[in-house]
């Protein structure tokens, strides 16, 4: 007797836009978690690097504020940022046949069970991140 493989619990996460306008449901796995930090990332998060987990088998849908999403994409590339035009928050891009292609990490409501797969483009890396794990932590705002 063959014992019958099982695919693993398909989990669906929750996400939103920071001021609550654009929210949708992410069903499915993710393929890889990215920290990208290119310069296109860092402009795009206003931050070290970007955090994005990519699926090519997900599917995503809008639950709110679909219209209120806007797309920029750098032209001549495949470089592409979804927001919500009210609060400027990244959201997802989905494709229109509902699958999941990028998915900024920050935007869900939900822990993900996917740790980074890697560091990307650090040849790109701002000359202030670096060492940062030696500059001291606080649980909150300073004093």
């Amino acid at each position: 007797m063959t014992e019958a493989k099982t695919e693993p619990a398909k989990k669906t996460l929750s996400g939103s836009c920071q001021c609550g306008t654009v929210t949708f449901d992410i069903s499915g796995t993710f393929d890889c978690f990215f920290l990208c930090h290119c310069s296109r990332c860092r402009k795009a998060t206003g931050s070290a690097h970007g955090a994005n987990l990519f699926s090519s088998t997900a599917k995503g849908v809008w639950k709110s504020g679909a219209d209120n999403i806007k797309t920029y994409q750098i032209p001549g590339t495949r470089n592409q940022k979804n927001f919500c035009m009210t609060c400027g928050s990244a959201v997802p891009i989905i494709a229109d046949d509902g699958n999941v292609i990028v998915v900024p990490a920050g935007s869900l409501d939900n822990d993900v069970d996917i740790k980074p797969t890697a560091h990307i483009c650090c040849e790109s890396r701002a000359n202030w991140d670096q060492d940062l794990e030696t500059i001291p932590s606080l649980d909150g705002l300073p004093g």
